[in-house]
């Protein structure tokens, strides 16, 4: 019964977290896909959302892995998510904001900027792979096969 409680309140904070970062800046997405992952260890009705959220936060990585522009565009808000939140925690009367929020502003900063970080080495990986030459080992006693067109 804790568990459950525990798994509940957890997992419902992250995905009250991720809805709110769908209208700001920040990964709302990854975080939805998170608190549905914890309510799904628990709650079935939360797999068919979870499964929606998990595809729609990795479209969002990849379209950042992809564009430089979006990837410095996600790192000024996540810079400015964190300059606003230690501000707040150093004095700096901003509206809005309390000690509790200004936690959460660094908080999703810092966890967009591991997101960025993250989509920008999956596309540097894939890119490595998709100009590396036919037959080329590719760890673990994998090759890439040569396709038809480039005999």
């Amino acid at each position: 019964m804790v568990k459950t409680v525990v798994v509940a309140v957890l997992g419902g904070l992250l995905t009250l977290a991720g809805i709110g970062l769908l209208v700001l800046p920040g990964p709302g997405f990854v975080l939805v896909a998170a608190g549905l992952a914890v309510l799904a260890t628990r709650f079935s009705w939360a797999r068919k959302p979870l499964d929606y959220a998990k595809d729609k936060a990795e479209q969002g990585i990849e379209e950042v892995g992809k564009s430089p522009w979006r990837a410095a565009g996600a790192a000024i808000a996540a810079l400015v998510l964190v300059a606003l939140g230690a501000l707040s925690l150093a004095g700096v009367d901003l509206p809005f904001v309390n000690a509790l929020s200004a936690v959460v502003l660094i908080l999703s900063g810092l966890f967009l900027i591991g997101t960025i970080v993250f989509a920008r080495r999956q596309q540097h990986i894939e890119a490595a792979r998709a100009r590396r030459p036919a037959g080329t080992p590719q760890g673990g006693g994998a090759y890439r096969a040569a396709r038809p067109d480039e005999d």
